[in-house]
Protein backbone atom coordinates (compact mmCIF):
# COMPACT_ATOMS: atom_id res chain seq x y z
CA UNK A 1 0.00 0.00 0.00
CA UNK A 2 2.62 2.56 1.00
CA UNK A 3 4.27 2.58 -2.42
CA UNK A 4 1.06 3.95 -3.86
CA UNK A 5 0.18 6.14 -0.90
CA UNK A 6 3.23 8.29 -1.61
CA UNK A 7 4.41 7.83 -5.17
CA UNK A 8 0.91 7.72 -6.62
CA UNK A 9 -1.02 8.67 -3.53
CA UNK A 10 -4.23 9.90 -5.08
CA UNK A 11 -4.51 6.97 -7.48
CA UNK A 12 -4.25 4.51 -4.60
CA UNK A 13 -6.98 6.23 -2.66
CA UNK A 14 -9.16 6.17 -5.76
CA UNK A 15 -8.66 2.43 -6.04
CA UNK A 16 -10.12 1.94 -2.56
CA UNK A 17 -13.53 3.25 -3.63
CA UNK A 18 -16.44 1.06 -4.69
CA UNK A 19 -17.32 0.98 -8.38
CA UNK A 20 -20.56 2.86 -7.76
CA UNK A 21 -18.59 5.85 -6.54
CA UNK A 22 -15.92 5.58 -9.19
CA UNK A 23 -18.39 5.85 -12.02
CA UNK A 24 -20.89 8.20 -10.44
CA UNK A 25 -19.92 10.87 -12.94
CA UNK A 26 -19.87 8.62 -16.02
CA UNK A 27 -20.86 10.41 -19.19
CA UNK A 28 -18.96 13.50 -20.17
CA UNK A 29 -16.08 12.39 -17.97
CA UNK A 30 -15.55 9.45 -20.34
CA UNK A 31 -14.78 11.78 -23.24
CA UNK A 32 -11.11 12.19 -24.20
CA UNK A 33 -9.56 15.17 -22.41
CA UNK A 34 -9.13 18.40 -24.35
CA UNK A 35 -5.41 18.58 -25.22
CA UNK A 36 -5.37 22.38 -24.88
CA UNK A 37 -6.85 22.14 -21.39
CA UNK A 38 -4.29 19.51 -20.45
CA UNK A 39 -1.37 21.53 -21.80
CA UNK A 40 -2.62 24.73 -20.16
CA UNK A 41 -2.89 23.12 -16.74
CA UNK A 42 0.47 21.40 -17.15
CA UNK A 43 2.08 24.73 -17.97
CA UNK A 44 0.43 26.48 -15.01
CA UNK A 45 1.68 23.89 -12.52
CA UNK A 46 5.15 24.07 -14.07
CA UNK A 47 5.08 27.87 -13.76
CA UNK A 48 4.37 27.46 -10.06
CA UNK A 49 7.22 24.98 -9.59
CA UNK A 50 9.65 27.17 -11.48
CA UNK A 51 8.65 30.22 -9.45
CA UNK A 52 8.88 28.37 -6.13
CA UNK A 53 12.11 26.61 -7.05
CA UNK A 54 13.80 29.93 -7.83
CA UNK A 55 12.30 32.26 -5.23
CA UNK A 56 11.22 30.04 -2.29
CA UNK A 57 13.67 27.13 -2.24
CA UNK A 58 16.37 29.43 -3.59
CA UNK A 59 15.65 32.40 -1.36
CA UNK A 60 18.93 32.03 0.56
CA UNK A 61 21.05 31.25 -2.50
CA UNK A 62 20.70 31.65 -6.24
CA UNK A 63 19.05 28.72 -8.02
CA UNK A 64 19.43 28.80 -11.77
CA UNK A 65 16.03 28.53 -13.58
CA UNK A 66 17.46 26.05 -16.07
CA UNK A 67 18.50 23.76 -13.23
CA UNK A 68 15.12 24.12 -11.53
CA UNK A 69 13.33 23.05 -14.72
CA UNK A 70 15.75 20.20 -15.29
CA UNK A 71 16.02 18.96 -11.68
CA UNK A 72 12.53 19.66 -10.31
CA UNK A 73 10.15 19.38 -13.27
CA UNK A 74 11.19 18.03 -16.67
CA UNK A 75 12.97 14.94 -15.34
CA UNK A 76 9.78 13.58 -13.78
CA UNK A 77 7.22 12.04 -16.11
CA UNK A 78 4.47 12.74 -13.60
CA UNK A 79 4.64 16.51 -14.30
CA UNK A 80 3.79 15.99 -17.99
CA UNK A 81 6.45 18.46 -19.26
CA UNK A 82 6.05 19.13 -22.99
CA UNK A 83 9.01 19.35 -25.37
CA UNK A 84 7.77 22.59 -26.93
CA UNK A 85 7.38 24.42 -23.62
CA UNK A 86 9.37 27.61 -23.17
CA UNK A 87 9.96 29.41 -19.90
CA UNK A 88 11.22 32.65 -18.42
CA UNK A 89 11.81 34.17 -14.99
CA UNK A 90 11.34 37.93 -14.62
CA UNK A 91 13.30 39.06 -11.58
CA UNK A 92 11.78 42.56 -11.67
CA UNK A 93 8.16 41.40 -11.46
CA UNK A 94 9.23 38.20 -9.64
CA UNK A 95 7.18 35.99 -11.91
CA UNK A 96 7.84 32.73 -13.71
CA UNK A 97 6.05 31.93 -16.97
CA UNK A 98 5.56 28.88 -19.17
CA UNK A 99 4.11 28.88 -22.68
CA UNK A 100 3.87 26.62 -25.70
CA UNK A 101 2.09 26.04 -28.98
CA UNK A 102 -1.64 26.69 -28.83
CA UNK A 103 -1.82 27.83 -25.20
CA UNK A 104 -1.68 31.18 -23.46
CA UNK A 105 1.25 32.07 -21.23
CA UNK A 106 0.77 30.73 -17.71
CA UNK A 107 2.40 32.67 -14.87
CA UNK A 108 3.04 32.41 -11.14
CA UNK A 109 3.94 35.39 -8.97
CA UNK A 110 6.25 35.41 -5.96
CA UNK A 111 4.94 37.33 -2.94
CA UNK A 112 7.68 36.84 -0.34
CA UNK A 113 6.30 35.07 2.74
CA UNK A 114 3.20 33.94 0.85
CA UNK A 115 5.38 32.15 -1.68
CA UNK A 116 4.28 31.68 -5.30
CA UNK A 117 0.72 31.91 -6.60
CA UNK A 118 -0.64 30.86 -9.99
CA UNK A 119 -2.30 33.94 -11.46
CA UNK A 120 -5.89 33.24 -12.60
CA UNK A 121 -6.82 34.06 -16.18
CA UNK A 122 -7.46 37.77 -16.62
CA UNK A 123 -5.53 38.73 -13.47
CA UNK A 124 -2.04 40.22 -13.47
CA UNK A 125 -1.73 40.33 -9.67
CA UNK A 126 -3.14 38.63 -6.58
CA UNK A 127 -6.34 39.90 -4.98
CA UNK A 128 -4.92 40.20 -1.45
CA UNK A 129 -2.25 42.35 0.15
CA UNK A 130 0.93 40.30 0.57
CA UNK A 131 2.02 40.49 4.19
CA UNK A 132 5.46 39.99 5.75
CA UNK A 133 5.44 37.19 8.32
CA UNK A 134 7.64 38.13 11.28
CA UNK A 135 9.58 35.25 12.80
CA UNK A 136 9.45 36.02 16.51
CA UNK A 137 12.06 33.47 17.45
CA UNK A 138 15.41 33.95 19.19
CA UNK A 139 18.77 33.78 17.45
CA UNK A 140 19.13 30.11 16.46
CA UNK A 141 22.91 30.25 16.71
CA UNK A 142 22.86 31.03 20.42
CA UNK A 143 19.56 29.43 21.46
CA UNK A 144 19.70 25.78 22.57
CA UNK A 145 18.03 23.12 20.48
CA UNK A 146 15.18 22.48 19.82
CA UNK A 147 14.00 26.11 19.98
CA UNK A 148 17.31 27.09 18.36
CA UNK A 149 20.18 25.24 16.74
CA UNK A 150 22.86 25.44 19.43
CA UNK A 151 23.87 22.04 20.77
CA UNK A 152 21.51 20.27 18.37
CA UNK A 153 23.63 17.13 18.04
CA UNK A 154 24.31 14.45 20.62
CA UNK A 155 27.66 15.01 22.31
CA UNK A 156 28.82 12.47 23.29
CA UNK A 157 27.18 10.03 20.89
CA UNK A 158 24.71 7.76 22.75
CA UNK A 159 26.43 4.61 23.99
CA UNK A 160 23.50 2.39 22.97
CA UNK A 161 23.77 3.43 19.32
CA UNK A 162 26.22 1.59 17.07
CA UNK A 163 27.97 4.59 15.52
CA UNK A 164 29.37 2.79 12.47
CA UNK A 165 26.12 1.00 11.67
CA UNK A 166 24.14 4.21 12.02
CA UNK A 167 26.46 6.16 9.74
CA UNK A 168 26.33 3.33 7.23
CA UNK A 169 22.54 3.51 7.25
CA UNK A 170 22.57 7.24 6.44
CA UNK A 171 25.28 6.82 3.82
CA UNK A 172 23.29 4.05 2.14
CA UNK A 173 20.12 6.16 2.10
CA UNK A 174 21.86 9.10 0.44
CA UNK A 175 23.59 6.81 -2.07
CA UNK A 176 20.27 5.63 -3.56
CA UNK A 177 20.44 8.20 -6.35
CA UNK A 178 17.15 7.15 -7.94
CA UNK A 179 15.32 8.54 -4.90
CA UNK A 180 16.92 11.98 -5.13
CA UNK A 181 17.02 12.52 -1.36
CA UNK A 182 17.92 16.12 -0.59
CA UNK A 183 17.63 16.01 3.19
CA UNK A 184 17.70 13.19 5.74
CA UNK A 185 17.63 13.86 9.48
CA UNK A 186 17.27 11.60 12.51
CA UNK A 187 16.36 12.91 15.97
CA UNK A 188 16.80 10.50 18.87
CA UNK A 189 15.95 11.28 22.49
CA UNK A 190 15.38 14.92 21.61
CA UNK A 191 18.66 15.65 19.81
CA UNK A 192 19.91 15.20 16.27
CA UNK A 193 21.64 11.86 15.87
CA UNK A 194 22.67 12.54 12.29
CA UNK A 195 21.75 14.51 9.17
CA UNK A 196 22.72 14.45 5.51
CA UNK A 197 22.07 16.95 2.69
CA UNK A 198 22.46 16.87 -1.07
CA UNK A 199 24.63 19.49 -2.72
CA UNK A 200 22.98 22.91 -2.61
CA UNK A 201 20.64 22.06 0.27
CA UNK A 202 21.18 22.93 3.90
CA UNK A 203 19.58 22.18 7.30
CA UNK A 204 17.33 25.24 7.04
CA UNK A 205 16.58 25.21 3.28
CA UNK A 206 12.79 25.22 2.76
CA UNK A 207 11.76 22.39 0.46
CA UNK A 208 8.40 21.63 -1.06
CA UNK A 209 6.69 19.31 1.38
CA UNK A 210 3.47 18.64 -0.53
CA UNK A 211 0.79 16.92 1.57
CA UNK A 212 2.80 17.07 4.77
CA UNK A 213 0.94 20.36 5.00
CA UNK A 214 -2.24 18.42 5.77
CA UNK A 215 -0.69 17.49 9.10
CA UNK A 216 0.07 21.18 9.66
CA UNK A 217 -3.64 21.87 9.12
CA UNK A 218 -4.48 19.43 11.91
CA UNK A 219 -1.91 21.02 14.23
CA UNK A 220 -3.21 24.52 13.46
CA UNK A 221 -6.73 23.44 14.40
CA UNK A 222 -5.49 21.83 17.59
CA UNK A 223 -3.43 24.87 18.55
CA UNK A 224 -6.35 27.19 17.84
CA UNK A 225 -8.64 25.13 20.05
CA UNK A 226 -6.06 24.87 22.85
CA UNK A 227 -5.52 28.64 22.76
CA UNK A 228 -9.26 29.17 23.31
CA UNK A 229 -9.70 30.94 19.98
CA UNK A 230 -12.15 28.35 18.68
CA UNK A 231 -14.70 26.61 20.92
CA UNK A 232 -14.93 23.31 19.12
CA UNK A 233 -14.97 19.61 19.95
CA UNK A 234 -14.17 16.78 17.57
CA UNK A 235 -17.77 15.58 17.57
CA UNK A 236 -19.23 19.02 16.86
CA UNK A 237 -20.74 19.64 13.43
CA UNK A 238 -18.23 21.39 11.18
CA UNK A 239 -18.97 25.13 11.48
CA UNK A 240 -19.43 25.81 7.77
CA UNK A 241 -22.29 28.25 7.25
CA UNK A 242 -22.96 27.03 3.72
CA UNK A 243 -23.75 23.56 5.10
CA UNK A 244 -26.20 24.60 7.82
CA UNK A 245 -29.39 24.91 5.77
CA UNK A 246 -32.30 22.72 6.86
CA UNK A 247 -32.22 19.45 4.97
CA UNK A 248 -28.61 19.81 3.81
CA UNK A 249 -26.94 16.44 4.52
CA UNK A 250 -23.60 18.21 5.02
CA UNK A 251 -24.97 19.42 8.37
CA UNK A 252 -23.97 16.01 9.70
CA UNK A 253 -20.27 16.32 8.85
CA UNK A 254 -18.32 16.52 12.10
CA UNK A 255 -14.93 18.04 12.78
CA UNK A 256 -13.47 14.57 13.27
CA UNK A 257 -14.81 13.48 9.87
CA UNK A 258 -12.84 16.25 8.18
CA UNK A 259 -9.68 15.32 10.07
CA UNK A 260 -10.19 11.63 9.23
CA UNK A 261 -10.72 12.45 5.51
CA UNK A 262 -14.13 10.84 5.85
CA UNK A 263 -16.46 13.77 5.19
CA UNK A 264 -18.32 12.02 2.37
CA UNK A 265 -17.97 15.03 0.09
CA UNK A 266 -18.10 14.14 -3.60
CA UNK A 267 -14.72 15.63 -4.48
CA UNK A 268 -13.38 13.76 -7.49
CA UNK A 269 -9.79 12.55 -7.31
CA UNK A 270 -8.27 11.05 -10.45
CA UNK A 271 -4.71 11.26 -9.21
CA UNK A 272 -1.96 12.63 -11.43
CA UNK A 273 -1.38 9.70 -13.81
CA UNK A 274 -4.91 9.25 -15.20
CA UNK A 275 -5.86 10.44 -18.69
CA UNK A 276 -8.17 12.94 -16.96
CA UNK A 277 -5.64 14.12 -14.38
CA UNK A 278 -4.99 17.51 -15.99
CA UNK A 279 -8.64 18.40 -16.54
CA UNK A 280 -11.05 20.57 -14.56
CA UNK A 281 -12.93 17.43 -13.53
CA UNK A 282 -10.02 16.38 -11.32
CA UNK A 283 -11.28 18.39 -8.36
CA UNK A 284 -8.63 17.10 -5.96
CA UNK A 285 -5.64 18.15 -8.11
CA UNK A 286 -7.24 21.19 -9.70
CA UNK A 287 -6.04 23.39 -6.87
CA UNK A 288 -2.44 22.74 -7.94
CA UNK A 289 -2.75 23.79 -11.57
CA UNK A 290 -5.52 26.36 -11.76
CA UNK A 291 -5.92 29.78 -10.20
CA UNK A 292 -9.11 29.33 -8.20
CA UNK A 293 -10.43 30.09 -4.70
CA UNK A 294 -9.44 26.81 -3.06
CA UNK A 295 -11.64 27.24 0.03
CA UNK A 296 -14.79 27.89 -1.96
CA UNK A 297 -13.84 25.01 -4.25
CA UNK A 298 -13.57 22.71 -1.23
CA UNK A 299 -16.84 23.51 0.50
CA UNK A 300 -18.99 23.93 -2.62
CA UNK A 301 -19.38 20.18 -3.10
CA UNK A 302 -22.30 17.76 -2.68
CA UNK A 303 -22.10 14.53 -0.71
CA UNK A 304 -22.14 11.01 -2.10
CA UNK A 305 -21.40 9.09 1.12
CA UNK A 306 -22.44 9.38 4.74
CA UNK A 307 -19.89 11.18 6.93
CA UNK A 308 -17.51 8.93 8.80
CA UNK A 309 -18.31 5.85 6.74
CA UNK A 310 -15.31 5.71 4.41
CA UNK A 311 -11.80 7.14 4.36
CA UNK A 312 -11.07 8.76 0.98
CA UNK A 313 -8.04 10.87 0.23
CA UNK A 314 -9.54 14.24 -0.69
CA UNK A 315 -8.11 17.76 -0.47
CA UNK A 316 -11.59 19.08 0.32
CA UNK A 317 -11.42 17.98 3.96
CA UNK A 318 -8.18 19.63 5.18
CA UNK A 319 -8.92 22.73 3.07
CA UNK A 320 -12.25 23.02 4.88
CA UNK A 321 -10.42 22.69 8.20
CA UNK A 322 -8.19 25.65 7.43
CA UNK A 323 -11.12 27.66 6.11
CA UNK A 324 -12.82 27.16 9.48
CA UNK A 325 -9.69 28.42 11.23
CA UNK A 326 -9.42 31.44 8.94
CA UNK A 327 -12.98 32.52 9.69
CA UNK A 328 -12.40 32.20 13.44
CA UNK A 329 -9.13 34.16 13.28
CA UNK A 330 -10.52 36.98 11.16
CA UNK A 331 -13.68 37.18 13.29
CA UNK A 332 -11.37 38.19 16.14
CA UNK A 333 -9.80 40.89 14.00
CA UNK A 334 -6.48 39.02 13.66
CA UNK A 335 -4.36 38.73 10.54
CA UNK A 336 -4.69 35.38 8.81
CA UNK A 337 -1.49 35.33 6.79
CA UNK A 338 0.73 35.67 9.86
CA UNK A 339 -1.39 33.45 12.10
CA UNK A 340 0.29 30.03 11.57
CA UNK A 341 3.67 31.50 12.47
CA UNK A 342 2.30 33.10 15.64
CA UNK A 343 0.13 30.28 16.92
CA UNK A 344 2.41 27.37 16.00
CA UNK A 345 5.76 27.89 14.29
CA UNK A 346 7.20 30.60 16.57
CA UNK A 347 6.47 28.45 19.59
CA UNK A 348 8.57 25.53 18.33
CA UNK A 349 11.41 27.62 16.89
CA UNK A 350 10.43 26.99 13.26
CA UNK A 351 11.55 29.83 11.01
CA UNK A 352 11.64 28.37 7.48
CA UNK A 353 8.01 27.49 6.76
CA UNK A 354 6.35 29.12 3.76
CA UNK A 355 2.63 28.38 3.35
CA UNK A 356 1.63 29.40 -0.14
CA UNK A 357 -1.76 30.84 -1.00
CA UNK A 358 -4.18 31.13 -3.87
CA UNK A 359 -4.86 34.54 -5.38
CA UNK A 360 -7.28 35.35 -2.53
CA UNK A 361 -4.94 34.62 0.36
CA UNK A 362 -6.20 31.11 1.20
CA UNK A 363 -3.47 28.68 2.23
CA UNK A 364 -3.12 25.78 -0.23
CA UNK A 365 -1.98 23.81 2.78
CA UNK A 366 -2.74 20.46 1.16
CA UNK A 367 0.37 20.62 -1.01
CA UNK A 368 1.93 24.02 -1.63
CA UNK A 369 3.87 24.32 1.61
CA UNK A 370 7.62 24.49 2.19
CA UNK A 371 9.69 23.65 5.25
CA UNK A 372 13.26 22.71 6.12
CA UNK A 373 14.41 19.37 7.49
CA UNK A 374 15.15 20.85 10.92
CA UNK A 375 11.77 22.56 11.13
CA UNK A 376 9.98 19.38 10.13
CA UNK A 377 11.98 17.65 12.87
CA UNK A 378 10.65 20.23 15.32
CA UNK A 379 7.12 19.58 14.10
CA UNK A 380 7.66 15.86 14.65
CA UNK A 381 9.04 16.47 18.14
CA UNK A 382 5.95 18.47 19.06
CA UNK A 383 3.87 15.37 18.37
CA UNK A 384 6.37 12.97 19.93
CA UNK A 385 6.09 15.08 23.09
CA UNK A 386 2.28 14.93 23.13
CA UNK A 387 1.78 18.51 21.97
CA UNK A 388 3.89 20.07 24.75
CA UNK A 389 6.98 22.12 23.88
CA UNK A 390 9.77 22.28 26.50
CA UNK A 391 10.40 25.68 28.06
CA UNK A 392 13.13 26.24 30.66
CA UNK A 393 11.90 26.52 34.22
CA UNK A 394 8.35 25.32 33.53
CA UNK A 395 6.37 22.22 32.70
CA UNK A 396 6.38 23.28 29.07
CA UNK A 397 4.11 25.09 26.65
CA UNK A 398 1.05 23.00 25.82
CA UNK A 399 0.39 23.84 22.18
CA UNK A 400 -1.96 21.00 21.24
CA UNK A 401 -4.87 19.92 23.45
CA UNK A 402 -4.40 17.01 25.79
CA UNK A 403 -5.35 13.88 23.88
CA UNK A 404 -4.96 15.53 20.45
CA UNK A 405 -1.91 13.48 19.48
CA UNK A 406 -3.70 10.29 20.55
CA UNK A 407 -6.50 11.22 18.15
CA UNK A 408 -4.33 12.01 15.12
CA UNK A 409 -2.46 8.70 15.46
CA UNK A 410 -5.60 6.58 15.97
CA UNK A 411 -7.05 4.80 12.90
CA UNK A 412 -9.91 6.56 11.15
CA UNK A 413 -13.09 4.47 11.63
CA UNK A 414 -13.65 4.54 7.86
CA UNK A 415 -10.24 3.02 7.05
CA UNK A 416 -10.28 -0.79 7.48
CA UNK A 417 -6.57 -0.90 6.59
CA UNK A 418 -5.76 1.18 9.69
CA UNK A 419 -3.41 3.29 7.59
CA UNK A 420 -4.82 6.76 8.23
CA UNK A 421 -5.60 8.80 11.33
CA UNK A 422 -6.22 12.51 11.82
CA UNK A 423 -4.42 13.96 8.77
CA UNK A 424 -1.48 11.67 9.56
CA UNK A 425 -0.60 8.27 8.06
CA UNK A 426 -0.23 5.29 10.40
CA UNK A 427 1.72 2.04 10.50
CA UNK A 428 -0.98 0.20 12.39
CA UNK A 429 -1.73 -1.83 9.27
CA UNK A 430 1.93 -2.54 8.51
CA UNK A 431 2.36 -0.13 5.59
CA UNK A 432 6.09 0.15 6.41
CA UNK A 433 7.10 -3.44 7.27
CA UNK A 434 10.42 -2.57 8.90
CA UNK A 435 9.03 0.28 10.99
CA UNK A 436 7.51 -0.22 14.45
CA UNK A 437 3.74 -0.53 14.57
CA UNK A 438 3.40 2.69 16.58
CA UNK A 439 5.07 4.81 13.88
CA UNK A 440 2.97 7.54 12.27
CA UNK A 441 3.92 10.24 9.82
CA UNK A 442 3.04 13.27 7.80
CA UNK A 443 3.53 12.37 4.15
CA UNK A 444 3.75 14.31 0.91
CA UNK A 445 3.84 13.52 -2.78
CA UNK A 446 7.11 12.10 -4.14
CA UNK A 447 8.30 10.93 -0.75
CA UNK A 448 8.24 13.80 1.74
CA UNK A 449 8.13 12.28 5.23
CA UNK A 450 8.26 13.23 8.88
CA UNK A 451 7.97 9.97 10.81
CA UNK A 452 7.33 9.93 14.55
CA UNK A 453 8.32 6.69 16.28
CA UNK A 454 7.39 6.83 20.00
CA UNK A 455 8.76 3.38 20.88
CA UNK A 456 12.23 4.55 19.80
CA UNK A 457 11.88 8.16 21.03
CA UNK A 458 12.70 9.12 17.45
CA UNK A 459 11.75 11.41 14.56
CA UNK A 460 13.02 10.83 11.01
CA UNK A 461 12.68 13.44 8.25
CA UNK A 462 13.25 12.71 4.58
CA UNK A 463 12.81 15.35 1.82
CA UNK A 464 13.38 15.38 -1.93
CA UNK A 465 11.41 14.53 -5.10
CA UNK A 466 11.52 10.77 -5.64
CA UNK A 467 10.03 9.29 -8.82
CA UNK A 468 8.51 6.32 -7.00
CA UNK A 469 8.76 3.13 -4.89
CA UNK A 470 9.52 5.37 -1.95
CA UNK A 471 7.64 3.34 0.67
CA UNK A 472 10.05 0.43 0.66
CA UNK A 473 12.95 2.88 0.73
CA UNK A 474 11.61 4.70 3.79
CA UNK A 475 10.81 1.40 5.48
CA UNK A 476 14.42 0.32 4.97
CA UNK A 477 15.76 3.63 6.31
CA UNK A 478 13.71 3.27 9.49
CA UNK A 479 14.62 -0.39 9.79
CA UNK A 480 18.36 0.21 9.41
CA UNK A 481 18.39 3.15 11.81
CA UNK A 482 16.41 1.22 14.40
CA UNK A 483 18.72 -1.77 14.03
CA UNK A 484 21.66 0.44 15.06
CA UNK A 485 20.07 1.09 18.46
CA UNK A 486 20.49 -1.45 21.25
CA UNK A 487 17.34 -1.09 23.30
Amino acid sequence: MIRHSVATLAAAMLAMQPAAVLFAQAGEDDLPPDPIEVRTHTAAMAAHHLCAGVFVVGRDYQRDPDRVVADDIARFEVFNWQDDFRYAVDYDTRTASIWGEGIERQSAEYNDDQGCTILPGGMDDVAFDPTPVPRSVPDPGTTPWPLGDAGAHHDPFPAEVDFDRFQTALDWAMAQEEHNTRALLVVYKGRILGERYAEGFRPNTPQISWSQGKSIAAALLGATIEAGLLDLDLDDPAPVAEWRAEGDPRREIRVRDLLNMSSGLDFQNWGISDDRSWTNGNEHFRIYFEGLDVYEHAIDQPMDLGPGTQFRYRNSDPLTVTRIIREAVEARGEDWLTYPQRILFDRIGARSYVLETDAWGNFIITGYDFGSARDWARFGLLHLWDGVWPTPGSEGDRILPEGWVDFVRAPAPGDPRMGYGGLFWLNRGGALPRAPEDAYWSAGFMGQYTAVIPSYDMVIVRLGPSPGNIGRYLSDIIGEVAAAIDR
